[in-house]
């Protein structure tokens, strides 16, 4: 066998870590003590979160790259996303690196991904360094959860090469990092110490041409489309003449436009890239995750990435209601389908089919987070659009028999909401397969349709009183497990089109929970609030006091409405039944029936 060579100047890894156990944070940290940033230069915290919507849910949507020198090698760092609605991000990010900081929380151990995103980097083989985080809680519990580390690597399949892990304990806000939870550390030189001695360098063969795999795409506003990737073999110039290889294996002549490198959380310009570096090229607009550029002398394309198929769809239509087009300025299906094909191109989790209807088209991805992300970012940009339930994709089995997408579980709650729980999941269809009593919680695993999560989250807070914490990943697809209700309430239908006043709905609030406050703007077909009873049920919001000239003997009563819980986008969606639509302009969420008119329903 042929040896490789290595490029000793640079290591590429990823983070990769549950929700909210520090991955930012940690590279915050990183980024100042490696003197990526000048000394008194002003820095936000989690540089990595550019996205309004990271910054105010506090999680990583879309995986980024960045780099660090220290000690003359430059570390390529990639902050993954820790959901795996988010996967597509994270299993892009790993075709990139040679090895992961696994980030696990003192407290609350390894999560449902944690394990999701472990298996894709075990399964990658990729060397792992485990780093026990937030060890300053006051809960916290380091020797058990590095335990349930052991064990979680165990239950993946890691060889011994892999279990035998080093694990770090870190502080990532003060920047702190120790080798032994005794240790006086005061910075982070031992992670960036173990990163070089444990974490291999990149190989690359020296008699190949130069080959990169297109792992990520983004758009700049001067050269276009842009292709982000390592370069797995031979070095480019800002000057070469090189070829994209697509799926159809043809080659496309293009010309560099430009050739980055990543310098700290920016971009800088190169002249030439080495073997084994994380390189932005620019050149052409047909770029696509999983092409090959190559010399073109010997185009030579590399294996395409692979990435886990959608399992949820959902529709996008144009907005036809009578308030279309006040708030929102990019309301053509035209512009719609433009846009939902933009997102297509630079995700590969995401696929656009086009419908019978002209103004409509159906979204596949993976989750209901990542359809809600979507539409959040369209609704920001400007866009008024109506989208229907998230629905599952049914496959057909080698027999003829219907298959769905199964989730396995993960439920954490106090052991007096045990029962409920396992009642409301055993109605839609959950089987469960493992429970665990921990310090009066109780720690539940269920094996369950991902149809019978869709609407279920907010049901099981309430069921919880907030105290549940409910996690799911993929499992596969297994036969459908039969019918079962989703959702025992019926609706509370506008039956005409004004402003909602104060003595209609203070008159409506025994017939169910309202969704709307005195004053706001109502049509016929809009859903007003959710019927107590499994049936829906037109009323008429605008109705007014009938004054006449006759004088009450007591003091009329008072007509204060309760105050309401403001309406989401993730409680519409997960509100809706399948005949209704959620209508999201840049201002305002609504929901509504499919078809409007009460004569037609």
């Amino acid at each position: 066998m042929k040896k490789k060579s290595i490029n000793k100047n640079i290591r590429n890894i990823a983070i990769i870590a549950h929700v909210d156990h520090g991955k930012t944070t940690l590279v915050d940290a990183m980024f100042k003590q490696s003197g990526t940033f000048r000394q008194g230069k002003e820095m936000d915290d989690r540089i990595m979160d550019s996205m309004d919507l990271e910054r105010e849910r506090g999680i990583t949507i879309s995986a980024k790259n960045c780099s660090v020198v220290w000690e003359n090698i430059k570390i390529n760092i990639l902050d993954t996303p820790g959901h795996s609605d988010f996967s597509a991000e994270v299993e892009r990010a790993l075709s990139m690196v040679n090895g992961a900081i696994l980030l696990v929380d003192a407290s609350e151990g390894p999560l449902p991904q944690t394990r999701f995103v472990l298996k894709k980097a075990l399964a990658a083989g990729l060397v792992i360094i485990v780093v026990i985080n937030k060890i300053d809680r006051p809960d916290a519990r380091v020797e058990e959860v590095l335990d349930e580390i052991y064990d979680l690597f165990i239950d993946l399949d890691a060889n011994d090469k892999q279990i035998d892990f080093p694990v770090l304990y870190a502080i990532g806000k003060n920047g702190v990092a120790k080798n032994d939870m005794n240790d006086d550390s005061e910075n982070l030189k031992p992670l960036f110490t173990t990163i070089l001695s444990a974490i291999p360098s990149p190989e690359f063969d020296p008699d190949e041409p130069f080959q990169m795999l297109v792992s990520d795409l983004a758009y700049s506003d001067y050269t276009g489309r842009l292709a982000i990737g390592k370069i797995a073999n031979g070095r480019v110039s800002s000057k070469d003449e090189l070829v994209v290889i697509g799926e159809q294996g043809i080659p496309e002549k293009i010309k560099v436009a430009s050739l980055q490198t990543y310098d700290g959380a920016s971009l800088s310009v190169a002249d030439h890239v080495e073997p084994g570096d994380i390189a932005v090229v620019s050149g052409t607009d047909s770029f696509e995750i999983g092409d090959t550029i190559c010399t073109k002398e010997h185009p030579k394309a590399l294996p395409r990435i692979s990435v886990d198929e959608p399992t949820i769809s959902m529709m996008f239509t144009t907005s036809n209601s009578p308030f279309s087009g006040i708030e929102g300025k990019l309301v053509q299906s035209s512009r719609i389908r433009e846009r939902l094909e933009k997102e297509a191109r630079t995700n590969v989790a995401i696929s656009v089919e086009n419908t019978t209807e002209r103004d409509s088209f159906i979204v596949k991805g993976r989750g209901e987070l990542q359809m809600a992300i979507l539409v959040e970012t369209m609704r920001r940009e400007g866009f008024e659009l109506c989208v229907g339930r998230p629905e599952v994709i049914f496959k057909t089995g080698e027999n003829g028999e219907k298959l769905e997408p199964v989730e396995h579980l993960y439920v954490d709650c106090e052991e007096a909401f045990t029962g409920v729980v396992t009642e409301k999941l055993s109605i839609r269809k959950a089987r469960m397969v493992n429970l665990v009593n921990k310090r009066g919680r109780a720690n539940i695993e269920f094996s369950t349709p991902s149809r019978s999560l869709i609407g279920y989250r907010d049901e099981f807070l309430t069921d919880t009183k907030g105290t549940g914490i409910m996690n799911s990943i993929f499992a596969g697809y297994e036969p459908f497990r039969g019918e079962f209700p989703t959702r025992r309430t019926g609706s509370l239908v506008s039956d005409r089109q004004g402003k909602g006043v104060a003595y209609a709905l203070y008159n409506l609030e025994p017939r169910g929970r309202l969704l709307i406050t005195p004053g706001t703007p109502v049509y016929e077909g809009m859903i007003i609030g959710e019927h107590s009873k499994d049936r829906d049920l037109d009323v008429n919001p605008c109705k007014e006091k009938k004054l006449s000239n006759m004088r009450a003997s007591g003091k009329d009563e008072a007509t204060t409405c309760s105050p309401i819980k403001p309406l989401t986008l993730e409680h519409a969606l997960n509100f809706i039944s399948s005949d209704e639509l959620v209508e999201v302009t840049p201002k305002t969420v609504r929901v509504r029936k499919k078809i409007l008119s009460r004569h037609k329903r």
